[in-house]
C-alpha cells in the first residue's frame, strides 16, 4: 500500500489536528482497551433489541439462504451437508482464520468457503462478498453464535499475527493515525455522529445500516482505511488476512455474536 503523506508537523501536533477533524474526544485513554466489549454495547438500545431479535434483524435473510445454500446439491458436486456431518457446522466461525495444509498459509472463513466450493462444487471463485459467499458465512456464523472466539494456537500464524499487529499499530494516510488511535485509545468516544467501538471481530459477518446490506470484515476494514483517507490493500492483499488473524486473537474468548447489526 502506498503511505500517505501525514498533515505536517511534529506527531503531538498532527494527531491533534486530526482528532480535532475526527471531532473525537479530547481525553486520551490508556493504550489498549482495559475492559473488552463487543460492539453491540455501544449501540442503542433499539439498535441492540434489533440485532438480538431474530424476527427483526435483516441479517437473517442472509442466514436463511445459507441454509439453504449447504442443504443445496450443485451441478458440479454435493451439498456441503453431504461432507459435512450434522452439527459440525458448530465452531467453524470461532476457529478462523485457520492454518490450510493444502495451500500452505492461512485462511479464513471466507476463504474457506470459497476454496471448498470451487474444488468440491465445481464453482467459480466469489470474494468475502460474493452474494452466496456471504450466505453461506451467515449462516455458519449464527451456528457458532454464542461460542468464544478460539483462534488456533498454530506456531505457524505467529508471523502473520505479528504483521497484523503492527499494521494496527502503523500511522495510514493523510490524516496519519493508525487503528489503535481510535479503537484503543478513543474507544467510546464520539466520531463524526457515531460512537468508536473496540473493533472486535465478534459479529462479521454484519448488516449494516450504512450500507443496507451484509458485509464482511474486510470490506468494513476498507472503509476504515478510506475514513483515514490512506489508499486501500489490494483486493486479497495479504495485509487484509494478517490483520483478520490479529484481531481474532484480539477477541480471544469474546463471544461470537455473527451475523450481527452494526450503524
Amino acid at each position: 500500500m502506498k503511505r500517505a503523506r501525514g498533515l505536517g508537523g511534529n506527531v503531538a501536533t498532527t494527531l491533534g489536528i486530526a482528532l480535532e477533524l475526527f471531532g473525537l474526544a479530547t481525553a486520551a485513554q490508556a493504550d489498549g482497551p482495559a475492559l473488552r466489549r463487543s460492539g453491540t454495547e455501544f449501540m442503542s438500545p433499539a439498535l441492540q433489541t434489533l440485532q438480538r431479535d431474530d424476527a427483526q434483524n435483516p441479517a437473517q435473510l442472509w442466514v436463511k439462504d445459507g441454509e439453504a445454500l449447504w442443504a443445496r446439491t450443485e451441478p458440479g458436486g454435493p451439498a456441503c451437508a453431504s461432507c459435512h456431518a450434522d452439527g459440525s457446522q458448530r465452531g467453524m466461525a470461532a476457529r478462523h482464520p485457520a492454518w490450510d495444509d493444502r495451500l500452505g498459509r492461512p485462511v479464513t472463513l471466507a476463504d474457506r468457503i470459497d476454496q471448498c466450493r470451487q474444488r468440491h462444487q465445481g464453482l467459480p471463485p466469489q470474494g468475502p462478498d460474493g452474494a452466496e459467499l456471504l450466505s453461506l458465512a451467515a449462516y455458519l456464523a449464527q451456528a457458532s453464535r454464542g461460542q468464544p472466539m478460539a483462534p488456533a494456537s498454530d506456531a505457524r500464524l505467529l508471523p502473520w499475527r505479528a504483521r497484523g499487529e503492527r499494521l494496527w499499530q502503523q500511522r495510514m494516510g493523510q490524516l496519519n493515525l493508525a487503528c489503535r488511535h481510535c479503537h484503543d485509545q478513543h474507544a467510546g468516544a464520539r466520531l463524526g455522529g457515531a460512537t468508536i467501538p473496540q473493533a472486535h471481530p465478534t459479529g462479521y459477518p454484519s448488516y449494516r445500516l450504512e450500507w443496507q446490506t451484509l458485509g464482511s470484515l474486510p470490506r468494513r476494514l476498507r472503509g476504515c482505511l478510506v475514513g483515514v483517507r490512506a489508499e486501500p490493500f489490494a483486493s486479497g492483499a495479504d495485509e487484509w488476512l494478517a490483520l483478520e488473524l490479529f484481531l481474532a486473537q484480539r477477541a480471544a474468548g469474546m463471544l461470537l455474536e455473527g451475523p450481527a447489526l452494526r450503524p
